[in-house]
């Protein structure tokens, strides 16, 4: 009997060091992130943390010129949300470097020019690579015990045939059982209205046994967007009137009839009339002109 003792005695004393050994090879838990270091953050999925961006490229939403009425949706949706009113989540589609991203960050920053001047908490960007969408639930089961209102972005979402992340964002975006957290809101921009590549769903339409749900599988993440907002390539005259706006808001000095022409000269060696192609122009103006942006 002694012995029998002995043993059961010296066995749990093995299994206690056992798991304290355990317990010090485990990787600590991740800290409760802070969000009061700054207005903008990037998800990183290794760490299972946000990286602080304390200065965001982005332009004035003054300087937006040529969609007006898309701009005016989501700054009222934008300001809603932030103001705990009920809000939808946004896909912003259509023409390349037609400033679909830049409409969300200018977007961000004029709502928290407003909210500062009543002394109301900032409204938070956190930007999601599109590669990192599968952890998306990971993001925000932190994001909703923060006590903040957030933007997740992604910029350029698309999915290639084999992609099945897809499904990960269908059911993040409808938040499951418990509904989307209330203090977040997802906002995508894409060339592709539905986010899938046109042959691959007419691929889907040809090669599947029932082709009408395969595509509607697919297709339906978009419908999680109530918001679409579309972006389409613009007019000579908005084109213009993109490049008079940035000039004149950063000074430089030239004759009207010069930067009109110079301006339509860029675009046609570019082959492209878009807010990109006007914001590339004025740097390349502003460099000859010897002004700072």
């Amino acid at each position: 009997m002694p012995a029998d003792t002995l043993n059961q005695t010296d066995l749990a004393s093995l299994l206690e060091r056992i798991a304290g050994a355990l317990e010090r090879l485990a990787p600590p838990p991740p800290k409760a992130p802070s969000f009061t270091q700054a207005d903008a953050f990037v998800w990183a999925p290794s760490t299972q943390g946000f990286v602080a961006v304390p200065s965001v490229a982005r332009v004035d939403l003054v300087q937006l010129k040529g969609i007006d009425r898309v701009r005016d949706i989501l700054v009222e949706n934008t300001e809603r949300f932030a103001r705990g009113l009920p809000a939808n989540n946004a896909l912003l589609w259509g023409a390349r470097g037609m400033g679909k991203s830049s409409l969300v960050k200018a977007s961000h920053a004029e709502i928290n020019q407003r909210l500062a001047a009543e002394g109301v908490p900032p409204l938070k960007l956190v930007e999601i690579h599109r590669e990192d969408i599968d952890s998306l639930p990971e993001a925000m089961a932190l994001l909703k015990a923060a006590p903040f209102h957030f933007i997740l972005f992604c910029d350029d979402l698309s999915f290639d045939p084999e992609d099945t992340s897809y499904k990960s964002l269908k059911a993040a975006l409808e938040g499951g059982l418990e509904g989307r957290p209330t203090n977040i809101i997802f906002y995508a921009t894409s060339n592709r209205r539905h986010l899938m590549p046109r042959d691959m769903i007419d691929n889907e339409r040809s090669t599947a046994i029932n082709p009408g749900e395969a595509v509607e599988e697919k297709i339906s993440l978009s419908d999680r967007f109530g918001l679409w907002l579309g972006f389409h390539k613009c007019s000579q005259d908005d084109y213009l009137a993109m490049v008079e706006g940035y000039a004149g808001s950063l000074g430089i000095k030239i004759a009207p009839e010069k930067l009109r022409s110079e301006a339509l000269e860029w675009a046609t060696t570019r082959g492209a009339r878009s807010g990109r192609t006007a914001w590339q122009f004025i740097q390349d103006l502003a460099g000859r002109c010897g002004v700072r942006i």
